[in-house]
Formats: C-alpha cells, sequence, structure tokens
C-alpha cells in the first residue's frame, strides 16, 4: 500500500537531514569533481558525459554508499532469525532465511516497546528435568494495555531456552489523539504495567503456574538509546510469593526511540508520586472497611459466622478488593451470548488454588489473565471471569458468596432482570437455574416452589462497582431477598469507595481485564487424532483380555449427532436437540435382533490415557468396551468443541452392537 503525500515528503526530509548531517552532498559533489579532471575532455569532445553508472561506481569504490547505508540503517524488529540469537547484524543470507512473524506490520505513527526475553535460569526447582521426549514445557506470556502474546514452549530446565521477542504497542486512549505518536510525557502517565505469568504445561494436559509478575516499563524512557537491559527475578505464587521461582533477563527497547529523554530523578518523582497516592488510597479504603465490618457486625451477632469477604489475595501475595477481580469484559464476536460465555468459563478445570503444595492452607484467587493463562482455577476465579463477560453483555450480574448444601464455602453468578426476575448462574458447570423465593411467614399448608440450584445460604454479593452484605435475619438463599437497594435487607458499600481502590482508572496486574484471544488449534484435526489413539488403546485393552476387536465406522459416525446435541444443550439450553434423529438412524443401522449400548461421556482434557482410565471405572463403559458375544462391533465418536484462549471441551461416546442370544 503506497504512504499517503504528506508521509512521502516527511520521509524525504528526514533522508535530507540526515545526509546533511553526515555531510553526504559535499562528498559526492567533491567525487563528480574528480572524475571530470580525471576525464579531462578536450575541445572536441562536445558529447562528453559522464554516466550516473560511473558515478555510483565511484560512490561505492569511495565508501560512500556504504557510510551512507550506515547512517540510515534502522534495525528491524519484524525478524525473528531460529539460527542464531540476535548477537550480530544478520547478513543476507540470514535475513532470507529467517521467519517473518504474525506482527511484522506496525504503524510508522505509533511508539512501540519491542520487549525482548533473553533468556532463563536458576529456575532450581526443575534442576533435574531430563528435557527428553514427552517432558513438560514452559510458555510465558505478556499482558499489557489489552494485548496478550504468549512464547512458544520450551522444555522445562533449570536453564530453560526462553528467547522470545514482543512488539508491544503504546498509543493514547483519548479522541482525537489515537493516531498521534505519544512523547515522553504522554508515556510517564502510563502506569499499566506488562505482566509476565509463566506456567508449565505437562504431558497429560495439565498445567500449574509457576510465576506472576509486574515488569515496570518506564525506565527505557530515561535512556538515551531508548534501550534497557533488566534480570527479572521471577518469584513463586501463593504460599511462595516471598520465593524465586527463577530468572528471566530480557532487553527493553522504546521503538522508535525519543529524542529528549527523562532525567532519572523525574521518572523516580513520578513513580514515588504514584505508590504514595496508591498507599494512602489503600489506608483509606481499610480504615473504612473496618468500620464498615464493625458496624455490620453490631446489627447481628452472628453476622461474624455469614461467608462475608471483603479482601483477597491474588497468586502475588497482594490482597485486594474483591471488586477488583471484576470488571466488564466484551468478547467481540468470540462468544456471542450469556449462555455461551457461561460454557466457555465451565469449559475450564476448577480445581482450588493450593498454589503452596500440599498441607497449606492457601486460599489465594487468581487474576484473569493468570487465570487464563494456567486455564485452571478455583470456583471464585470462574465466578469472578463470568460476571465480567455477563456485564460485557450489558446485564446486572454479581458475583454470590455462599454455601452449599454440603456446607462447602463456594461462590456462583446471579443475575436480576428488569422484571425482578432472579437466575443464579453455577460457573464451574455452566447450569443456569431459575431462583423462586421461598416465604417462610406462609402457612404450612401453602405449596412452596421448590429449587433446583445445589446453593444453600448467602453472605454478600459483589461487581466491580457494588458490594453487598445480606443483613436478612434468614441467610438461606431460598428466603433470601434480592431486592439489594433495600437497606434493610442489605448492607451496601459506597459506590465511590469501591472505585477508590479498583477499576481501570489504576492499572494493575487485575485491571484492566485482558482480551480474549481467538482459539489457534483445528477442533477437527484433535477429535480425529485423540479418536484414533482412543481406538488403540481399547484395541490393547481387548487384547490383553484375549478378546478380537471389530469396529463399525458407520456407527461411529452416526455416534456424531448425539455429541453434537449434547454441545448444543451446553451453549443454549435447548434440550434433545437433533436427538430423534439419531436414534432413527441408530434403529436403521443395528441389525435385527441385535442390541445397542451407547455411553456419551465429558472431559476437559485430551490425554487418551486418562480418558480410558475414567472410562474403564465407570460400570456402564467397562461394559461397552469388554464387551462379549456373538458379532460384536465397537464404535467409539469424539467431538471437541473449541472456545476463546484454546479452552477446549472434549465428548466421547462408546458404543458396541452384538447379536442378544437367549
Amino acid at each position: 500500500m503506497a504512504l499517503p503525500a504528506e508521509k512521502v515528503v516527511e520521509l524525504k526530509q528526514i533522508i535530507h537531514n540526515q545526509m546533511n548531517q553526515a555531510n553526504i552532498h559535499d562528498q559526492i559533489k567533491d567525487i563528480i569533481s574528480q572524475s571530470l579532471n580525471r576525464q579531462d575532455p578536450g575541445p572536441s569532445d562536445e558529447n562528453f558525459d559522464i554516466t550516473e553508472g560511473q558515478i555510483l561506481s565511484d560512490l561505492k569504490r569511495r565508501g560512500v554508499v556504504e557510510d551512507i547505508l550506515s547512517k540510515l540503517q534502522v534495525s528491524s524488529p519484524m525478524y525473528s532469525d531460529h539460527y542464531k540469537p540476535a548477537t550480530h547484524e544478520p547478513s543476507a543470507d540470514e535475513y532470507a532465511r529467517s521467519k517473518v512473524t504474525s506482527k511484522a506490520a506496525v504503524n510508522p505513527t505509533r511508539r512501540y516497546i519491542y520487549f525482548h526475553v533473553l533468556a532463563g535460569k536458576a529456575f532450581l526447582e526443575h534442576v533435574n528435568a531430563t528435557g527428553g521426549a514427552g517432558c513438560s514445557m514452559f510458555k510465558l506470556h505478556l499482558h499489557f494495555r489489552g494485548q496478550r502474546f504468549s512464547s512458544n514452549p520450551v522444555p522445562v530446565a533449570c536453564e530453560p531456552n526462553l528467547n522470545e521477542a514482543f512488539l508491544l504497542e503504546l498509543h493514547s486512549p483519548d479522541a482525537g489523539e489515537s493516531s498521534a505518536m505519544m512523547n515522553v510525557e504522554n508515556m510517564l502517565s502510563i502506569c499499566d504495567p506488562v505482566h509476565l505469568v509463566l506456567t508449565k504445561h505437562d504431558n497429560d494436559g495439565t498445567s500449574s503456574l509457576i510465576s506472576s509478575h509486574s515488569f515496570e516499563w518506564r525506565e527505557i524512557l530515561t535512556e538515551k538509546c531508548g534501550q534497557v537491559r533488566k534480570t527479572i527475578e521471577m518469584m513463586g505464587v501463593g504460599a511462595e510469593c516471598k520465593v524465586p521461582a527463577g530468572i528471566i533477563d530480557v532487553s527493553v527497547e522504546l521503538v522508535p526511540p525519543v529524542k529528549n529523554v527523562l532525567l532519572p530523578d523525574i521518572l523516580d518523582a513520578q513513580l514515588q508520586l504514584e505508590r504514595q497516592r496508591a498507599a494512602e488510597r489503600d489506608r483509606l479504603f481499610v480504615v473504612y472497611a473496618k468500620q464498615w465490618w464493625k458496624e455490620y457486625l453490631e446489627i447481628r451477632s452472628e453476622h461474624e459466622t455469614r461467608p462475608v469477604k471483603i479482601f483477597s489475595q491474588d497468586e502475588t501475595g497482594v490482597n485486594r478488593l474483591v471488586c477488583s477481580y471484576v470488571s466488564p469484559l466484551q468478547a467481540g464476536r468470540l462468544i456471542t451470548s450469556p449462555k455461551m460465555a457461561a460454557r466457555f468459563v465451565s469449559a475450564i478445570p476448577c480445581e482450588s488454588n493450593s498454589f503452596g503444595g500440599a498441607g497449606t492452607n492457601a486460599s489465594n484467587w487468581q487474576t484473569t489473565h493468570s487465570f487464563l493463562c494456567a486455564k485452571k482455577g478455583s470456583s471464585e476465579d470462574h465466578s469472578n471471569l463470568l460476571c465480567s463477560l455477563l456485564l460485557g453483555f450489558g446485564l446486572e450480574a454479581y458475583v454470590c458468596s455462599g454455601k452449599k448444601s454440603n456446607k462447602a464455602v463456594c461462590t456462583w453468578v446471579m443475575t436480576i432482570h428488569c422484571d425482578g426476575k432472579v437466575y443464579f448462574w453455577d460457573s464451574t458447570t455452566g447450569q443456569r437455574y431459575t431462583h423462586q423465593r421461598v416465604d417462610p411467614n406462609d402457612p404450612p399448608a401453602t405449596k412452596q416452589p421448590t429449587n433446583k440450584h445445589p446453593f444453600k445460604s448467602i453472605g454478600c454479593v459483589y461487581n466491580n462497582e457494588h458490594f453487598y452484605a445480606n443483613i436478612q435475619p434468614l441467610n438461606i438463599v431460598d428466603t433470601t431477598k434480592f431486592n439489594l437497594r433495600n437497606t434493610s435487607l442489605w448492607k451496601s458499600m459506597p459506590t465511590d469507595a469501591i472505585t477508590s481502590v479498583s477499576g481501570n482508572l489504576y492499572p494493575s496486574i487485575c485491571s484492566p481485564l485482558p482480551n480474549l484471544k481467538p482459539p489457534s488449534l483445528d477442533p477437527a484435526l484433535m477429535s480425529n487424532t485423540l479418536e484414533v489413539s482412543l481406538k488403540a488403546q481399547v484395541l490393547m485393552h481387548r487384547k490383553h483380555l484375549d478378546l478380537s476387536t471389530e469396529w463399525d465406522n458407520h456407527l461411529s459416525y452416526i455416534l456424531t449427532s448425539s455429541l453434537g446435541s449434547y454441545e448444543i444443550e451446553q451453549q443454549t439450553g435447548i434440550l434433545n436437540a437433533g436427538n430423534d434423529d439419531f436414534q432413527d438412524a441408530v434403529r436403521r443401522s443395528v441389525p435385527e435382533g441385535h442390541t445397542f449400548k451407547g455411553f456419551p461421556v465429558q472431559f476437559l482434557h485430551r490425554d487418551p490415557s486418562r480418558i480410558i482410565s475414567s472410562c474403564l471405572k465407570n460400570t456402564i463403559c467397562s461394559e461397552i468396551i469388554e464387551c462379549r458375544g456373538d458379532r460384536v462391533r465397537l464404535a467409539v465418536r469424539v467431538l471437541v468443541s473449541l472456545f476463546p484462549d484454546d479452552v477446549s471441551a472434549t465428548w466421547v461416546m462408546f458404543a458396541c452392537t452384538y447379536k442378544s442370544v437367549l
């Protein structure tokens, strides 16, 4: 695409200025003058003229062309060379062999942070890692002002080969300034950190959070060359947040560099001012929260036992207001409905955040970026993400903190519609329940509605702007009134107090929330690969039992419609979509006098060994896999549903047909 006319003029002016500074014009004049004198044409040589080729030849021989190129040369981060580290100037052959990255196109009117991860070292917990086939892998993730990047996986080692480069865009969100190149003063006011997250991915599909770090990048504004090299100490998470997990060497460069750099004293003063303001905001809110809690306990003594949580530690050990973990999040075209948002969140495995390992009582929550990178988390992490997505869809959504029927503390999401209807969303299963209030003052003979949800009691609800604690005599969910503005039923915190310590006005690793990334995997390929692996596993298992195996490929294909029906139900809530077609197809495919058995099951991973092991523990499924009889034919079908951030749900259905023998 051609440059605009004003950009062409600007580019010509830049080249002209550079040539004047390097005194190139005078050198060219001297060489042309020497060439004319050397030729010294006579009076008869009227048609004598020096060609352009001769002038260029003289300029090259005198080194002028090389001098011009060296003056105008700009190193470009658009190429990622996989052959040698960037410790020298690449040759033309090396540029030809380089791979052009997907982030090659840059806007010449914007500034960028060129964040180059050079190496990892001192990951002492993994000093015995072998690094062979099937080993665990490290991945480094970055988030900066809505931009997310991930490195290629590298084998886990004491000194992992982390060598990746990322281009982070700097721009102003203000109207009328989004297309202007940022100056030093504007960049100094950007207090968004670069959030680094390191995860480990095992061969069986499980993953774990290794480190979470907030990197202050503005030191490059004080460097004349616009570049600084730093050693980042990546601390552990949870109970080990004070223990180093390892070290990462990085090079951070401002592209293009600024002419007028900041004095270090100015940067130090700005950072100190920001820290002081943040500390003062936190101090004032803690003072207010203590007074609020005292008033809450004075209302009723039993309030002390209710599940009301005001603060929670994140994975780095920082205490944050629970409202800080929630913010409206729009997923663009990646998620098309609130029900699909619930399906996406429920497809992320739910595990308690016992970062400290076995024996610890850690109850840390994860920031949204860390949760998406680790691809697993607690019910609180699930509820915070689902509430953010529902707020993004324009719903009045809150995270509820309470207990289940088994008295286990849990969280779920509540939406209140304009007509007063209340819905509960189980963020770990994706199910939505209609809440029907039971009036405890009704006569015993009055027929009361029955709620199907598993939630027993409720202590508080919150979102990004509101926090309400339940002060009703009974905190049983079925009898609770959800008129949140009624001060005789719910004790609230002022919105101004909440937003003073949370929200996008004060960027941190917790906010603003990262955007979701589109899936990068091929669900059809994953489904086929897993299906082949499962067939091999079944074949080996039956061979061990001295049973022959015959596959019915046509029946396997028919099972697809059943799995698709289950997934449609999860994403839309429509029951038995297309199930009648599946039943008719099975009747037509199973020979007369034969019996059909099928067993569908869902997994949140794609490890064939774990799937087979789990299926064999189920009585019905093991009967199908180990089926004995006359004319036994087996079938298996896999359907992998893919969601943003490569979150997946795996449907597997085993089936068999055999001739009934009476």
